[in-house]
């Protein structure tokens, strides 16, 4: 069944059960309200935000299978749906990996984008020896098959993904061009435009976020296309380096929206060189900011995905030599900068930049004798609830820090970005997350939270105790 924007805003805010019985998995999952969660702060503009899924980790991560659900309101394969994996050998097909994702999918009210029909890399070798009509007929097949299979499923397919090289806008030497001549990008849009006329059909590509000789011939393309009424929209990947977003990305991108196009950012990750300092995290975190808003500012962007969960389930460190943490999530599933910076640009509320809506109130911070103080402060208080900030200051050079506390009412955390630890219940036990553990004497660092009060009496403010790891 194809999952619309209309069917996903319609979940209302709070607990949901998720019975996965597709996975025998047993999950079920809270979904906070649309202003404190990436997908329900997505949902409440009519956006998609996604994340590229990993097979493995779907089928055995249940902390992972949690932040999927709750977080996001799409999802893309990351492997399962190439060729390589879909159809290894010639006419044998394999969809159970993709089904699991489509069924986890539909469990938790999310899209499904489909990545990728037609693709010079992770394409099986028997693929790759054809030419000529033998080749056409191959491409053709895979398409009409992989997409009936999942018609109603899939709401929007990548057709074919990286057809231009890096050089002076030329289209890729792979074998596709080689065994077929540059006719096979059409005729497979018109494959795919048969087999499921109802979804969308884009085009994807990295190096393309801004105006270049690259983005200007996919521009070429995309008009012949349109044309013939086979493109529906474009795909710019976003791999980004720290502090790079193109100053043309929101031009570019409008430009092929001006051509009736959807657009969509479908890979989104921003690399930092190793260790990343915090300085470089909030860097990270305007940059996704800046590329979220980019999208909300244009009419016809359908969404953003980001490539992947947590920092540690990322590509890029397996490519890029000395490069990593490019995700919105740490190792330990906690949020991080950039988490917040995109629950901003969606609309949200909850992260630790959401300015007060009342005066705030602030612990009397404790002697500073010991190796690290600790404060918090109600940041915007509602009827049932309130976003915290809280502050470590290190009297010392610290290595690491735990903050405790208890609450004196029915306060109890709902979800926290920089702390981990033991949340739930009365006592609180949190510990800094990697990023934000290693402090210089006199140096500060933050966290933050939001709380339910189901009660309704005002958000207290208890006394909190901080130790040095």
């Amino acid at each position: 069944m194809l999952l619309t924007r209309q069917r996903r805003r319609a979940v209302i805010a709070g607990v949901v059960t998720v019975a996965t019985a597709a996975l025998g998995l047993g999950l079920s999952t809270q979904f906070a309200s649309a202003q404190t969660t990436l997908r329900g702060a997505a949902d409440d503009i009519g956006i998609d935000i996604g994340v590229a899924v990993n097979d493995s980790l779907l089928q055995n991560n249940q902390a992972y299978r949690e932040l999927v659900a709750r977080e996001f309101n799409s999802v893309t394969a990351e492997n399962v749906m190439k060729m390589e994996s879909v159809q290894p050998s010639q006419g044998q097909f394999n969809f159970a990996p993709g089904d699991r994702l489509v069924n986890f999918a539909q469990q938790n009210d999310m899209s499904v984008y489909g990545h990728t029909l037609v693709w010079h890399s992770q394409s099986p070798d028997w693929v790759e020896n054809l030419s000529g009509t033998a080749l056409r007929q191959a491409m053709e097949n895979h398409i009409t098959t992989t997409m009936n299979h999942w018609e109603g499923d899939i709401f929007a397919w990548d057709v074919v993904n990286e057809v231009v090289g890096d050089n002076n806008g030329q289209l890729r030497d792979s074998f596709w061009l080689q065994g077929m001549g540059e006719n096979y990008i059409r005729w497979a849009f018109e494959a795919a435009r048969a087999a499921d006329p109802n979804a969308d059909l884009y085009m994807n590509d990295y190096s393309i976020d801004g105006v270049n000789a690259k983005s200007d011939r996919y521009y070429q393309i995309a008009q012949d296309l349109v044309a013939r009424d086979l493109l529906d929209g474009m795909g710019f990947q976003a791999h980004l380096i720290l502090g790079q977003v193109p100053g043309t990305m929101e031009q570019n991108l409008q430009r092929f929206a001006d051509l009736g196009l959807k657009v969509r950012i479908t890979e989104l990750d921003v690399r930092i060189q190793m260790p990343a300092s915090q300085q470089e995290l909030e860097q990270q975190a305007q940059d996704f900011q800046r590329v979220v808003e980019i999208c909300t500012n244009i009419a016809d962007c359908s969404g953003v995905t980001v490539w992947g969960v947590r920092d540690g389930d990322s590509w890029v460190p397996d490519v890029f030599e000395g490069y990593g943490a490019p995700l919105l999530f740490n190792d330990n599933n906690q949020p991080k900068p950039a988490y917040h910076a995109v629950l901003e640009a969606l609309g949200g509320d909850g992260g630790p930049t959401t300015p007060p809506t009342s005066d705030p109130v602030t612990t009397t911070p404790p002697p500073t004798g010991s190796g690290c103080t600790a404060t918090l402060t109600v940041q915007s208080p509602w009827n049932t609830g309130a976003t915290y900030a809280g502050t470590v200051k290190a009297n010392q050079s610290l290595s690491g820090w735990t903050v405790t506390w208890t609450w004196p009412g029915s306060e109890r955390i709902s979800n926290a970005w920089s702390i981990q630890g033991t949340l739930s219940g009365a006592t609180v036990t949190a510990s800094n997350v990697g990023y934000n553990g290693t402090l210089s004497a006199g140096q500060s660092t933050s966290f933050g939270f939001n709380i339910t009060k189901p009660d309704g009496s005002t958000a207290s403010v208890p006394t909190v105790t901080c130790t040095p790891a």
